[in-house]
C-alpha cells in the first residue's frame, strides 16, 4: 500500500498553472483580435473619409493650373505643383496603410500555390521595367505547397520590386531566387546585386513607413518590408537579411509547413 502511494500536490499545482496560463493567452488573444478588427475598421473608415478632401484638393489644383497657368508665374505653379505631390503622396500613404491592417487578414481558403507560376506571373506584370532595366529574374524548380495564395504573393512582389528599385547606375540587376526544404519549413532566398543596406539599419527596413533613402532618389513610402515581415510571420516564418553597401543585398525568409 505504501509503495502504491503517490503524491500528486505538485501534479494538481502544476496543473492548475497550466490551467491558469491558458486561459490567460486565450484572452490574450481574444483581447488581440478584437484590436487587429478595431484596426482594420479604424483604417478603412480613415481611408475613405481622407480620400474625399485629398481628391478635392487634387481636382481644385489641377483645375487652377488648367484655367490660370498662363496668368501665374514660375513660383506659383512651383506653388501648385508642390500641393498636387504632396496630395497623390498623402493618398498613397493612406492606401498602404489600408493595405497593412489587412496584411495578416486573408479572405481566401488555403491552397496549392506553385512559386514558379508566381515568380512567372511577376515577370510578366513587370515586364516593361525589366526589360527598360535590362534585368534578370533567375529561379528554378520552385516548391509548389498548402498555404494562402496572397500573402505570399505579397512577399515575393514587395521582395522583387526591391530588388529592381535599388539598383546600381549602369549596371543591370541580377536577382536570384532559391528555395530549400527542411524539416518543418521552406526555407527561400532572394539575392540581387543593387546598392546594398548597411548593417546597422537591418532592424530599421521592416519598420512600416521607414524610409533609408531621400524621395527625389527612389519613389515609395517605405511599406514594402513591413508588409513582407506581416505576411511572412502570418504564415509561420521568419525574415532576415544580409548585405553590404555597394555588393548587393540577400533576403532570407521562412515559411512553416
Amino acid at each position: 500500500m505504501v509503495g502504491a502511494m503517490i503524491d500528486l500536490t505538485k501534479q494538481k499545482k502544476l496543473e492548475k498553472k497550466l490551467s491558469l496560463a491558458n486561459e490567460s493567452l486565450k484572452n490574450h488573444a481574444k483581447v488581440l483580435e478584437r484590436s487587429n478588427e478595431e484596426l482594420e475598421q479604424f483604417a478603412f473608415i480613415t481611408s475613405h473619409d481622407l480620400q474625399e478632401p485629398l481628391r478635392m484638393v487634387s481636382s481644385f489644383m489641377n483645375q487652377l493650373k488648367r484655367r490660370y497657368a498662363d496668368q501665374l508665374d514660375e513660383k506659383a505653379l512651383l506653388y501648385i505643383h508642390y500641393a498636387m505631390d504632396g496630395a497623390k503622396r498623402m493618398k498613397q500613404i493612406i492606401l498602404d496603410l489600408l493595405l497593412y491592417s489587412r496584411a495578416n487578414r486573408p479572405t481566401e481558403q488555403i491552397e496549392e500555390v506553385n512559386l514558379n507560376e508566381i515568380v512567372t506571373e511577376y515577370t510578366l506584370l513587370r515586364r516593361k521595367l525589366i526589360a527598360e532595366k535590362k534585368a534578370s529574374i533567375l529561379f528554378d524548380s520552385l516548391p509548389a505547397f498548402q498555404t494562402y495564395k496572397a500573402p505570399i504573393i505579397q512577399i515575393f512582389h514587395c521582395l522583387l520590386d526591391n530588388a529592381l528599385k535599388y539598383t546600381k547606375k549602369n549596371l543591370p540587376p541580377r536577382i536570384k531566387i532559391q528555395a530549400k526544404e527542411k524539416e518543418t519549413l521552406w526555407e527561400f532566398t532572394i539575392e540581387d546585386n543593387g546598392i546594398g543596406i548597411d548593417p546597422k539599419f537591418y532592424d530599421k527596413v521592416f519598420i512600416i513607413f521607414q524610409r533609408l533613402h531621400n524621395r527625389d532618389e527612389y519613389e515609395g513610402t517605405g511599406i514594402g518590408l513591413a508588409l513582407v515581415k506581416k505576411s511572412v510571420e502570418f504564415l509561420g516564418g521568419e525574415v532576415w537579411l544580409e548585405s553590404k553597401p555597394g555588393e548587393g543585398s540577400t533576403f532570407y525568409f521562412t515559411i512553416a509547413k
